[in-house]
């Protein structure tokens, strides 16, 4: 297990963009836990729902296409055949006041748990302010929503007509991870591996979380949209995403690495008898 602590590479920037959109993610998360299982669905973003502009306001109970064959574990002969019934799928889904397609952005400040909460945050709240300060206020949140979205759009077009919910900030915050990884490779990241704290250079710690993604995304290829579980593709187009704007502003990543390097310069200088 490789978990992210922090990164040793300070901003001239307090992040306040990167610390509103943590506060507005916990808020959410707040307001899903006092409202309540409805309200989750309801602005949660739904494939089904977006391809077809339509609300599904009720829960959808999905019985499975075949029954399973299995050997009875009764006969001692191993020869006999029994059929077992899949239990049906229950969907829950709520009705939502706003149109459908408005869940592509509703759905990534809803969170399907704390762990899910915590382990977002802590990726935004490690990578955020330097993409802040090379982006600036606006752009950055442009990226962002725009990283957010176009994971969401990823999922979706692997499978339009799944009725299987998605939510979270996983898209978003993968775009912002590959902004970083391509702008700051080689800065070091305090990870915690196993038991052990250590430093590694992004490019490891993110860039193999973005290959995982991949490596994770190609294995559940058939089964998107079926079940449950991690939304790899908004994960692996979140991060697309977050590369292409680092390459639209590269210019700006190498200003703002070439001016902090310059001022950690003079700032460590001291002359002769000092």
């Amino acid at each position: 297990m490789v978990l992210p602590l922090g990164d040793l590479e300070r901003t001239r920037i307090t992040p306040f963009v990167t610390y509103a959109l943590i506060a507005a993610n916990v808020a959410m998360f707040l307001l899903q836990e006092n409202r309540g299982e409805k309200f989750t669905m309801a602005y949660a973003c739904t494939p089904w729902e977006v391809t077809h502009a339509d609300d599904l306001d009720q829960p959808i109970v999905v019985r499975p296409a075949e029954d399973v064959r299995v050997r009875d574990p009764r006969d001692p002969t191993g020869r006999r055949i029994v059929i077992v019934e899949r239990p049906a799928q229950v969907i829950p889904h709520a009705p939502a006041a706003i149109p459908p397609w408005m869940t592509l952005l509703t759905c990534m400040f809803l969170h399907g748990g704390w762990m899910h909460l915590l382990g977002n945050m802590l990726y935004l709240w490690i990578v955020g302010d330097n993409v802040e300060e090379v982006l600036g206020p606006v752009l950055y949140v442009v990226a962002y929503l725009a990283c957010g979205l176009a994971g969401s759009l990823a999922q979706i077009a692997a499978a339009p007509n799944s009725q299987i919910p998605t939510l979270g900030a996983s898209g978003a915050i993968a775009g912002i991870m590959g902004a970083y990884v391509v702008w700051f490779p080689h800065n070091q990241m305090r990870v915690l591996v196993f038991r052990v704290i250590t430093v590694l250079p992004a490019i490891i710690v993110i860039g193999g979380w973005i290959a995982l993604q991949v490596i994770s995304g190609a294995g559940a290829f058939g089964s998107i949209g079926e079940t449950g579980g991690v939304a790899y593709l908004a994960h692996i187009g979140g991060a697309l995403a977050g590369i292409v704007v680092a390459f639209l502003f590269m210019d700006r990543a190498r200003y703002v690495k070439a001016r902090n390097e310059h001022e950690r310069g003079w700032s460590s200088y001291a002359p002769p008898g000092y």
